[in-house]
């Protein structure tokens, strides 16, 4: 699984870069494809702490594909949400990084796919990973 680990990591960074994104941004990106969130929301579903996520949101924002907007439940705090820039590279950023990510797996044949699919899903499902980014037609 470790092993596993880094081939995707590189799949992910490798589209992110392409993308002209850190792999950071990209995760922020995927994200916010579902909704807008707040600050600390986004820092729990990403794992960093508020500095951190400050100063990722600025970075991103200063490139435009990011906005924050006023939190009607809370006016002390905002949420972030993609501008249309950063909805279309989220898009095009999603698709790349899991066409990449599914590559990985092209030299099985269809039914260790599936297995490999549905074993990873109940891998996820039994840790309780947080649903963060959208469903892909390929699987977890």
């Amino acid at each position: 699984m470790v092993r596993s680990t880094f081939l995707v990591n590189a799949a992910y960074a490798d589209a992110a870069r392409e993308h002209g994104l850190t792999p950071q941004q990209g995760q922020l990106l995927c994200v916010l494809m579902a909704q807008p969130y707040g600050m600390g929301e986004l820092g729990a579903m990403l794992g960093l702490a508020k500095s951190s996520m400050t100063g990722l949101v600025d970075r991103t924002e200063r490139n435009g594909l990011v906005r924050r907007e006023p939190d009607a439940r809370d006016t002390r705090a905002v949420r972030v949400a993609l501008t249309e820039e950063g909805g279309r590279l989220a898009d095009d950023f999603y698709a790349d990084a899991c066409r990449r990510i599914e590559n990985l797996a092209a030299g099985l044949p269809p039914a260790d796919k599936d297995a490999l699919a549905g074993l990873l899903g109940r891998v996820v499902a039994d840790n309780e990973a947080p649903e963060v980014f959208t469903e892909s037609t390929g699987g977890e």
